[in-house]
């Protein structure tokens, strides 16, 4: 783990903080590839390097994993990030630009070869700053998170996504759910992902490619060079499933690194 960015240790930057764990590697090498992971509602940077699974499989294929810290929510509650109808009084892509920035300058991580993703509300997160701004990262992973209603009606392109999510999930359920007593709706995961179909200039809704493997079912549109999306459904419910990061790796990798 590297100096102010371990568990105990935030990095700080002016508009917020954030951890990062670097995988082992040579002094004269490369910029790292960069993994940025958004903690769900009511977490943060912290618990997210306490997936080991996760991180130690990340670090291990080269990755650093970063980590920021969300803001509370209305300045008091729970940790979480500005998304649709969600503010958090801040730029979060700004945020997020300025900690790739701090990154690679004291830990010499990359500024091109790196992916967002995040879980829950911050995988919400995700999709809203790719829809925003798809080339402020080089791909887009998001597990169990897609947009609130009403969702965009339609996002800028190309993108390169990386759709996981549980079959079983109750929390944020694949064709969303009502909250707030009806003032607030998660939205459909499919109907996103029609959205990003449009925004990567499919020819077609069907996929290019669908199968099954390892207990996953997964569907996959080529649409072009960096415009390509992929849902994986994993049979279980809320949670980031085990052997996440050698599949996101594996995708990452699987296209030319950068637009």
């Amino acid at each position: 783990m590297a100096g102010c960015g371990d568990a105990q240790t935030a990095c700080k930057v002016e508009a917020g903080a954030y951890h990062i764990v670097l995988p082992e590697r040579e002094a004269d090498d490369a910029p790292v590839p960069v993994v940025m992971f958004l903690h769900g509602y009511g977490g943060s940077g912290s618990s997210v390097l306490r997936n080991r699974d996760m991180v130690e499989g990340l670090t291990g294929r080269g990755y650093a994993v970063i980590a920021p810290e969300g803001l509370k929510r209305d300045g008091s509650g729970p940790q979480s990030w500005g998304f649709g109808p969600f503010t958090g009084g801040r730029d979060e892509g700004a945020f997020f630009a300025s900690v790739l920035a701090d990154a690679a300058e004291r830990f010499g991580t990359s500024r091109s070869q790196t992916v967002l993703a995040g879980f829950s509300a911050g995988a919400f997160m995700v999709h809203y700053l790719a829809c925003r701004d798809p080339a402020a990262f080089a791909g887009y992973a998001p597990v169990s998170g897609a947009f609130w209603r009403p969702q965009p009606e339609r996002c800028d392109g190309p993108v390169r996504l990386l759709q996981v999510h549980g079959w079983r999930d109750e929390v944020v359920p694949l064709e969303g759910r009502i909250l707030g007593g009806g003032r607030f709706e998660q939205g459909d995961v499919f109907a996103a992902l029609e959205v990003w179909r449009a925004a990567n200039a499919c020819a077609s809704h069907a996929p290019d490619k669908a199968w099954s493997a390892n207990s996953l079912m997964r569907r996959r549109w080529d649409c072009g060079p960096g415009a390509d999306i992929e849902l994986v459904l994993f049979d279980g419910g809320h949670s980031v499933p085990k052997g996440w990061a050698a599949l996101m790796a594996d995708w990452f990798e699987d296209q030319p690194a950068v637009r």
